[in-house]
Order: C-alpha cells, then structure tokens, then sequence
C-alpha cells in the first residue's frame, strides 16, 4: 500500500468508537491549553494594573513658600489616585506595613513628612532632595516590584518635573530682575561717562588757562624784574641825592651859623671871607643843579600805575586759586602757592606806594624842582654876589638865611624821595620773589592740570568701557516674558526625552509573546498525537514495505493533525483573543512547516528510542524553551544556552514568526524554512533508517526493558 493509503488507515481507527472520537477532538484542542490559555492568562497584564492593590501613605505636613501654602504631598497623590496605575488604598505607615507582611498589599509608597519642605529647599541656600519610599514584598509577588519601578520612576520624573518647573522659573524671574537692574546700571554709566566728558573739557580748560597764566606770570616776573632793577638805580640816585642835599644843607646850615653869629659883631668876617662864601654858593649852585637833572630819571606815573595794577591784579589771581584748589584742603596743602599769594601781596602794597610817590599826590614831588632850582639860582646869586657882600652885608645876610632854609627843605624832600626809593626797591625784591614763586605755583598746577587732565580722559575710558560691559551685561542677560518661561522653565525642567519609535511594534504582552507559545503548542501537540498514533504503521513493517514508505506513512498522520491544531489555534488567538498578524496567510504557511518538521522529529525519536523517546521528546521541548529566546534575548542566558540556540528548531521558529506577526524583514524567515525543511528531511531519513531496523526482530524487541 502507498505511504497515503496507510495514514489513511491509521486515521480511520479514530472513527471506530466514541472513545477514539472524543480522543481525537482532545487532541485537536490540546494546544489551545499551551497556547490559547497561556497566552490569554496574560495577554494585556499592564493594562489591569488597576486592580492590583498597594498602599498609599501621605505623611507630608506641607510647607509655605513666599506666603504661599506648597502641599506636594497631597499633589502627587491626587495624581496617583486619578491614575490607572494600580488600586490605591490611602491608609497610615503602620497599616500599609502590615498589609504588606500579609499579603493585602503588594507594595505601599510612602510620601515623608518632610516632602514639601525638601522640594522648596530647591530654591533656598541649602537644597535637599526629597525622596519618595517604596516598599515591596516579593513574597508577595516578585513581577509586581519590578513593574512597580517602572511606574514609580515615571512618578519620581513627574514630580521631578514639576519641582524643577519651579525652581528654574524662579530662575528667569530673577534673570529678568538682574536684566532691568543692569540696564539701570547701564544708563547711569551712560550718564557718569557724559558728566566725565563735561569734566574732560573743562579739565582740558584749566589746563590751558593756567598755561596762559604761567605764560602771563612770566611776564610778570620780568616787568618786576625790570622794576626792580630800575628801582634800584633809583634808590641808589636818590641816595646819592640825598647825601648831598645834605651835605648842601650841612653847608648852608655852617653858613648861616657863622654868618647869622658874626652878622652882628662880626661884619668884617663876611668881608674878609667874601670869596670863600662866593665859592660854597657855587658848591650848593652845582649840587642842586644835579639833583634837578637827576629827577628825570624816576619812572613815569603810567609806569608805576600799569605795575601797581598787574601786581594787584597778579595778587588777586593767586588769591583765587589759592582759593579753588587749597581753600577747602588741609592747612599744609599748598605751601608753594601759599607763599607765593603772600609775596603777590607784598609786591602789590611796594607797587601802590612807589605809584602814590610817583603820581605826586601831595604835590612834594612837583616841587622838588622848583625847590632846586631856587637853591641853585640862590646860590649862583650868591655866589656872583659875594664879591659885593660886603657892601650889603644884611641883604647878603638874608639871602644866607634864605639858601639855608631852602637847603633844609630840599634835603627834607631828597630823604623822604630816598626812603621812598628805598621801599619801593624792598616792595619790588618782594614783588619778584612772589611773581618766580607764582610762575613756579601755576607750574605746579599746570602739572597738576596735566595729571587730572590724563586721569580723567583714563576715567573717561574706563567709564565708557564700563558702560559698554554693563550694555554687553544686558544684552546676554535674558529677560523672558511669562509665555517664554514657561517654554524654557519646561524645556530645562525635562531637557532629554526618549523620542521613541519601535519598528513593527506590537500592541500588547499576548502579541510579543504569541511567538513562543505558538511553537510550544504544537510540539506538545505533536508529542501528544504520537502517544496516540504509531511511529511506525506496524501493518506496514509485517507486510515489508519500503522503509523510506513506513516512515512518511507513521508521519502523515500527525502531520494532518497538527495542521488542523494550528488552524484551530490561530483562528482562536486571531477572533477570540485578538491576534493581529501582519502576514497571516504567511503565517499560517509556515506553521504547516513547523507542524512538519516537529512531527518528523517527535516521530523519529519515537521510532528509535521507543518508549525512552517520549522522555527524549518532552526532554527536547525543555531544552527549546530555555534556549530559543522567547521570553528575554537568549544573549542574557548563561553561556550554555547560547551555545546551543543555534542547532535547535524552535530559535528559528520563534524569530521566524515575530517577523511575520509583527512585521520585518523575511530574511530570517526564509532562513528558517531552510532550517526547518533540512530538519525535517533529516529526522525523516532517520526515522526511515529506524523503521529497516525495526523490519528485523531482535531479543530486545521480543522483550522490552521499559514499556509505556
């Protein structure tokens, strides 16, 4: 019979009875309790969060921030009881410890009373972080503490968040108070640099105007010195005038003595002395005549009016700047400029006097020269009359008393115009000392212009430096309206996002998960039918048929089964639990060769290892399971697993089926159609091999060691 006709056969028997029937429809259904259930126990656990029960504790006090009553506390757990994350009971720290040693709860988060404080202190002079605690159990459950840090750190992160919103928006609003402060700043040093430049120029002014006036000082010193000089020359005439005024005095004053005595006794005297007489008249004549030519040499009144209103106007403007720099300084200040304002002074008082003299006030130097020249012309006449004196003894007589009165006067005058050169030379010494000390006190404060001159254009500089920097400070400070602290405080508050994208995503934990548990019901499957179903067609073996007919016929069978165990359980998963395949008709062709190459492996490990070979099988399944990667990447499993991944079925029928239920590329499906089918021809020809050994009965045959 052919390989189809004894599958047939072998099928048929299921028919024969109730029991065979009821049989055949468990076996059918088999699967779905490995697939279907298992896959629905947990198809979506993240979305029944909700009915897990945890504790929820709330011990914070609250705080106040600038008057305002911060309950962060209380925020976070109103977020926590509108949310779906899990069933939250609000009790006390002892209860929730408690529950969870119990079992009531499976975990509780404790908010600590301190909470709001730690999270205002962000914005103080000592933050703190506030911590929320989390206690679990997993006695209770150990999945439940590892979701539980999932969803706590996205609770920590929001809290975070909005902790940090805070903090940072404080931020910008003391940022937009330093910008406003700055630009003040800005606009008084904008208005300082304006009130130096004022200063600039008028320090650029003092300067040069105590450069004229040094210029005008010098000059001063040199009319004063001319002065002096003049003053001098006339002091020495004077003096010169005056010894012989009196000597002329001196000499009519004899005359007069002797004559006025011997005039009444003594008359034959004036006889015998006649020439004597004629001779000091000529005496007296010549030295008046001298001393009326002498006078021409005095200076003029404008002269000495022109000098006594320079030196007075000189002391006037040392005075004043004595007054502006010095007035208002410590008694040492301006010893220089103080002693030159003291010599200004005494030129100017030599100055005053030498020009009343001069100017003739009193009217003594206008008649200086008519004095003289009467003394002279008295005396000429005396002196041409004296011959004749004796003839006229009492004219001659009056005209001695008259020379000599004249010669007292004139020598009282030539004194006085002595003492006056005198002190008109002393006031004009002074008067030069005090222009040298002026010239070299407007110097100094010349020099000293210079210095504040420089000062103050570097003041100028570092001002305008100043308020450049204030105006560069306001510029890079930022000062953000509401709207953009806001978009900053939220940005800065959360800078790095997870921009997530997965690739043929898959929409829940059944999806992800269909992939392992769809191999592993159809293994069992096919486990569970070779219980039922003969390797090997023992009609087949007695009748010696090929070997190679025995083996597809003992495989056929299962195969049908397993196919209608497949379509079976993908229709269940698809309409009943919500599979969504993105290449169905893909998938269900390549579960017919999964059903294929387990049935042709099930079947030769049954055939060769008979009764050993269902231990072999379920062993093989176990060995799948831990090694295929189904559940955590097969690289996190110990070294062995990952050595043998690669020469098990089940790896490329788990990757196989991710890529055409969620989607990818059909590399790694094609490879495991190549995989699968090299498996499958392969455990065909063994069970072929096993089946010609079979076909010669043996001791061992005849009597089994281990039958089940």
């Amino acid at each position: 019979m052919r390989s189809p006709e004894l599958a047939a056969l072998e099928l048929k028997r299921f028919g024969r009875g109730r029991l065979p029937r009821a049989a055949l429809v468990a076996l059918l259904l088999l699967p779905l309790l490995y697939g279907a259930l298992y896959l629905w126990s947990f198809w979506d656990p993240y979305g029944r969060l909700d009915k897990v029960p945890v504790a929820l504790v709330n011990a914070d006090r609250g705080t106040t921030v600038d008057g305002e009553k911060l309950t962060a506390g209380d925020t976070i757990a109103e977020g926590l009881r509108g949310s779906k994350s899990f069933d939250w009971h609000e009790t006390s720290a002892t209860e929730a410890r408690k529950g969870i040693e119990k079992g009531r709860y499976y975990l509780s988060l404790t908010i600590p009373a301190d909470f709001s404080d730690r999270v205002a202190s962000s914005s103080g002079s000592t933050p703190t972080t506030g911590a929320l605690q989390v206690r679990t159990n997993d006695a209770n459950n150990y999945i439940v503490g590892q979701i539980s840090r999932t969803v706590f750190s996205e609770v920590r992160a929001t809290a975070s968040r909005k902790t940090s919103r805070s903090f940072y928006d404080k931020i910008f609003v003391s940022f937009s108070g330093l910008h406003d402060k700055t630009a003040k700043a800005a606009d008084g040093a904008d208005r300082l640099g304006e009130g130096i430049g004022e200063a600039k120029k008028g320090a650029g002014d003092l300067k040069d105007g105590l450069t004229r006036a040094e210029k005008g000082s010098g000059d001063l010193e040199a009319g004063v010195d001319k002065l002096h000089t003049g003053a001098g020359a006339l002091d020495e005439k004077s003096q010169e005038l005056a010894t012989g005024a009196r000597k002329v005095a001196a000499g009519t004053q004899q005359l007069a003595d002797k004559v006025n005595g011997v005039a009444g006794r003594e008359g034959a005297f004036v006889k015998e002395h006649a020439q004597e007489i004629g001779r000091a008249a000529r005496v007296v004549a010549d030295e008046a005549k001298t001393l009326r030519e002498h006078l021409g040499d005095l200076p003029s009144p404008a002269t000495t009016a022109v000098l006594a209103e320079g030196s007075r106007k000189s002391a006037a403007a040392l005075a004043k700047a004595y007054d502006d720099q010095c007035a208002q300084r410590p008694a040492d200040y301006c010893p220089a400029l103080k002693k030159a304002v003291f010599a200004a002074g005494q030129s100017a008082a030599g100055a005053a006097r030498l020009d009343a003299l001069v100017r003739n006030d009193n009217g003594e130097l206008d008649r200086l020269p008519g004095r003289l020249e009467t003394l002279r012309s008295y005396a000429q006449r005396l002196a041409d009359a004296a011959p004749d004196l004796a003839r006229d003894i009492d004219g001659a007589l009056g005209k001695v008393n008259a020379l000599n009165d004249g010669a007292q006067k004139v020598a009282d005058g030539a004194g006085r115009l002595h003492d006056g050169a005198g002190q008109l030379r002393s006031g004009l010494g002074t008067a030069k000392a005090g222009a040298t000390g002026l010239e070299g006190g407007i110097g100094k404060l010349r020099e000293g212009a210079g210095t504040l001159q420089g000062g103050i254009f570097k003041l100028s500089d570092g001002s305008a430096e100043l308020a450049g920097g204030l105006h560069d400070g306001v510029a890079a400070i930022p000062d953000y309206g509401k709207k953009d602290r806001d978009a900053r405080t939220e940005v800065m508050a959360d800078p790095v996002r997870l921009a997530s994208r997965a690739m043929h995503k898959a929409p829940d934990y059944g999806t992800g998960f269909a992939p392992y548990f769809i191999p592993l019901s159809l293994w069992v499957g096919a486990m569970v039918a070779y219980m039922l179903i003969q390797p090997l067609s023992r009609r087949a073996l007695a009748a010696g048929a090929p070997a190679w007919r025995i083996a597809v016929a003992g495989w056929l069978p299962v195969v049908a089964v397993g196919i209608l165990q497949a379509g079976t359980l993908l229709a269940v998963l698809h309409w009943a639990l919500g599979l969504q395949m993105v290449r169905a008709a893909g998938t269900a062709g390549f579960l017919v060769l999964v059903t294929a190459c387990f049935a042709a492996i099930v079947q030769w490990l049954n055939a060769r290892f008979g009764p050993a070979g269902r231990i072999l099988v379920l062993a093989l399944l176990m060995l799948q399971l831990t090694s295929a990667g189904g559940t955590y990447p097969v690289q996190t499993s110990p070294g062995f697993f990952n050595t043998v991944h690669p020469f098990l079925p089940m790896s490329y029928v788990v990757e196989g089926l991710r890529h055409l239920i969620t989607g990818g590329g059909l590399a790694p499906v094609w490879r495991a159609c190549g995989v699968l089918t090299a498996f499958t021809a392969g455990a065909l020809a063994l069970t072929a091999w096993s089946a010609r050994s079979k076909q010669v009965w043996s001791v061992d045959r005849l009597h089994a060691e281990l039958t089940l």
